[in-house]
């Protein structure tokens, strides 16, 4: 190994030194190196030490209050880059992030959101490595956002609303689309919640939100009224605000609800009914009728106020009447 690495030297120095000059590099080399025994460092050592640099990275962002969720899928994302670069962290460069950016969206089709969203994960990953001063430099910096088309994603009419509620044929579901409209909850959020939760005098409940933080929300009087025949129609003793049809009467589950909209939304010749929808359209209507964007962001549990601009489609109609109003 010392030789390997005297021939090194030796080479990288050819170009700059006469012939003494390289012969006295070659002796001082020979004497300095056989005062030492030079081992090669294993690759296993570069895994460890990536692995370490990812674990403490999910540490930092538990502590900022990320849900485990996340954190799985950054881990999960993280560790698929530096297992395919297959380079310690330190020597990770920008073109090594790029082409695999490139090679990733070829081998799996892969839409520009989701390759945004890896480079997302990376940017906050090598962000945080270099503000830690473990890289002197986030190789990530230069990778710029990817552009992708604006979609504006549908919301539910007022028709679609009232077709779902006159076609329920039990009142657990008509309790679970009310809910579901009035408050703009989150439907991992309308799980979790317990009888105890609702507050039928104020007409409001907490939820644990993104990164179990609580907030308040409220649902209208129609809500209450059909909530209230709901709870009083059961006959088990789960804790659960929503419950299974049948016996054992489990608590419900998102894919249960999501299942069931989907099911009434083929039946109604709804476009697209999925239970996120209902947030976005209490968002949409909440903007229409003049809800300042900081308590709307503050009703929906949104960390970023640009979440909830993204939510929050101004509808085409308001935006003619407002070009007439000050414009003409």
């Amino acid at each position: 190994m010392n030789e390997i690495i005297k021939n090194m030297i030796l080479h990288d120095m050819v170009t700059c030194l006469d012939d003494n000059q390289y012969e006295k590099l070659n002796c001082i080399l020979v004497k300095v190196l056989s005062n030492y025994q030079i081992e090669e460092v294993k690759s296993e050592t570069n895994d460890k030490t990536n692995q370490h640099y990812i674990d403490s990275f999910l540490s930092a962002k538990r502590l900022e209050g990320c849900s485990e969720k996340s954190l799985k899928y950054y881990k999960s994302t993280i560790e698929m880059v530096l297992n395919s670069i297959n380079k310690s962290i330190k020597n990770v460069t920008t073109n090594d992030l790029r082409n695999y950016l490139t090679q990733y969206q070829e081998e799996h089709g892969s839409s520009r959101v989701t390759i945004d969203n890896i480079r997302r994960i990376l940017s906050s990953f090598f962000s945080w490595l270099e503000d830690e001063d473990f890289i002197i430099k986030s190789p990530v910096r230069r990778i710029h956002k990817v552009k992708s088309a604006s979609v504006i994603k549908e919301t539910y009419s007022d028709e679609s609303l009232e077709l779902m509620r006159d076609n329920c044929d039990n009142l657990r579901d008509l309790a679970l689309i009310d809910i579901l409209a009035s408050t703009g909850m989150r439907v991992g959020e309308l799980v979790l919640l317990n009888k105890d939760d609702i507050n039928f005098n104020e007409r409001e409940c907490v939820v644990f939100g993104k990164g179990d933080k609580e907030r308040i929300v409220y649902f209208d009087a129609r809500t209450k009224i059909h909530l209230q025949n709901y709870l009083n129609s059961r006959s088990d003793d789960n804790k659960a605000l929503f419950v299974t049809l049948r016996k054992p009467f489990n608590r419900i589950t998102i894919s249960g609800i999501e299942t069931r909209i989907r099911e009434m939304g083929r039946k109604l010749d709804i476009n697209k009914a999925h239970p996120h929808k209902f947030r976005r359209t209490l968002a949409t209507k909440a903007i229409d009728k003049g809800m300042p964007i900081e308590q709307l962001q503050k009703l929906l549990g949104h960390q970023k106020i640009d979440t909830t601009l993204q939510y929050a489609m101004v509808k085409q109609s308001n935006v003619k009447i407002a070009h007439k109003k000050y414009i003409g």
